[in-house]
């Protein structure tokens, strides 16, 4: 059988050259080139306990560039992979027991190794979105720039972010202290998708909260480029859990888990709606902005509000007499 297939692939390969045209390879002969990258259908999967896995449903969406042209397929996450995602997160409590000093050296690698990708990130930016304005590279490139300095501010307040001694009226000392809220969903902006998925994401971690996001929906390709820089960074399994998919279908059962400490929703203000009353039934907290929106390139896109509403306080009273 084998001697056929070659003496058919030598009989076409003369024929190519006889008509003048170059002579195409023999199968099996090694000298198949590989496919250029643009014919490879790549499909991003999830990051769930520091490993990228499939989804659990096996389907995936078709992301769609500036231009209109396919960029690649992203896989579409259920409940059970945000069951896994939790688990994986509450595995990861080590990540709340690490110094505050250890935390922010892992962000200020998370940027480093950022960092070096630049062109190859600006270059994604421009291809999905076209740049904030439609402007392109220029705009891609400023979002670029301001996540690396959301991501350089995160790291230096990891172990700034202070609690405080009250003065109270009986002989005691009332000691204020900040803590983590434990395991949070942040189900990120849609716009600005890099530079949304850092600004939400980075504030809980940097302060010792394990994170199950949901990125921007129509081009979650940004957040799912990050896991190599993830896997490079010492960042700890569980620290940092990825499902990609529909806001629609993700955000009420990230509301609704008992496992889940808090929940950040930036959307709808139907969405914002669901997630409190959702919330409220196992007393999360949550933080919603009710469709009004936030200039994620501004002033009021990072800072002390974020650092807040990623902690909790404990009162710890300490009597001591003359």
């Amino acid at each position: 059988m084998w001697e056929y297939v070659m003496e058919a692939g030598a009989a076409r390969a003369a024929g190519a050259a006889g008509a003048g045209g170059p002579a195409p390879p023999l199968v099996g002969s090694g000298e198949v080139p590989a496919p250029a990258a643009s014919l490879i259908d790549r499909t991003a999967k999830l990051y769930i306990g520091g490993k990228q896995v499939r989804p659990d449903g096996g389907y995936s969406s078709d992301i769609v560039g500036a231009d209109g042209t396919s960029m690649g397929h992203v896989g579409l996450g259920n409940r059970k992979d945000i069951r896994n995602a939790v688990e994986a997160a509450h595995k990861g409590a080590a990540w709340a027991g690490a110094t505050a000093h250890n935390r922010a050296q892992v962000l200020y690698y998370i940027a480093e190794n950022l960092l070096a990708r630049a062109d190859e990130f600006v270059a994604r930016l421009r291809a999905l979105t076209g740049g904030r304005r439609g402007a392109g590279a220029e705009d891609a490139r400023h979002e670029f720039d301001l996540s690396i300095e959301r991501l350089y501010l995160y790291a230096a307040w990891a172990d700034k972010w202070d609690g405080a001694v009250h003065r109270t009226p009986m002989r005691n000392v009332t000691l204020a202290m900040r803590e983590p809220v434990g395991v949070m969903a942040v189900v990120c902006p849609d716009e600005a998708p890099l530079l949304g998925f850092i600004s939400t994401v980075m504030p809980p971690l940097a302060l010792g909260n394990r994170v199950v996001a949901v990125p921007s929906e129509p081009w979650p390709l940004l957040a799912t480029d990050l896991y190599q820089v993830f896997e490079t960074s010492d960042v700890p399994a569980g620290a940092i859990n990825i499902v990609t998919g529909t806001k629609a279908e993700l955000m009420p059962v990230l509301a609704a888990h008992d496992d889940v400490d808090g929940i950040w929703y930036w959307g709808s203000a139907e969405g914002s709606g669901e997630v409190e009353r959702l919330a409220a039934g196992n007393m999360k907290r949550s933080w919603v902005d009710y469709g009004k929106g936030r200039d994620w390139f501004g002033p009021h896109a990072a800072g002390r509000e974020f650092l807040r509403h990623a902690t909790e306080i404990k009162n710890i009273w300490v009597p001591y007499g003359d």
